[in-house]
């Protein structure tokens, strides 16, 4: 399993993307965004192009446990989009975010082929104002420590380039 952090239009999708392609095997994408206004569907309509037709398209954004678990394989390779996006919808339907998130790390620990999991890294920066935004960036921060902890492999990618915080066989801390 790996993960691929990074700030908006770091690269990191196209990064995750270029690693599934290279393992050789049927790449499916699950998609954890909605099109809730024109311009998050002209993102979706351009990381479709990107992608092409060769990739199979899931969109999910709630049940991304349940979604993994029915789409991995060996013969296939897993690309998640993103995992800010469906905390933002885990948070916004009012759902218990630790749970959520201990069932993603439960199914993540159990799958049989490679999967790659694309997360915005929202906590560099200031501390937002309001409550929500604080919330969802404490949160994240959690998610991020709690998948980065089971996964081989953690790029953090800033400009294009891709930043190795954890490889295959590295131990932590």
């Amino acid at each position: 399993m790996t993960l691929v952090l990074g700030g908006a239009r770091s690269g990191k999708s196209a990064r995750a993307e270029a690693l599934i392609a290279a393992s050789g095997l049927m790449p499916v994408y699950i998609a954890t965004a909605e099109p809730l206004d024109a311009e998050m569907g002209e993102r979706i309509r351009h990381h479709r192009a990107r992608r092409g037709s060769r990739w199979t398209t899931i969109e999910e954004p709630l049940e991304l446990a349940r979604t993994l678990r029915a789409q991995a394989g060996p013969e296939r390779a897993v690309l998640v989009d993103c995992l800010t996006l469906w905390l933002t919808n885990v948070m916004l339907a009012g759902r218990d975010v630790d749970a959520e998130i201990g069932r993603l790390a439960d199914a993540l620990g159990a799958l049989p082929g490679p999967v790659v999991l694309v997360s915005n890294e929202v906590g560099l920066g200031i501390v937002p104002l309001d409550a929500m935004s604080r919330a969802f960036v404490d949160h994240a921060g959690r998610l991020h420590q709690r998948i980065a902890a089971i996964a081989d492999w953690v790029q953090f990618v800033a400009a294009g380039l891709p930043l190795d915080l954890k490889t295959p066989g590295m131990r932590p801390g």
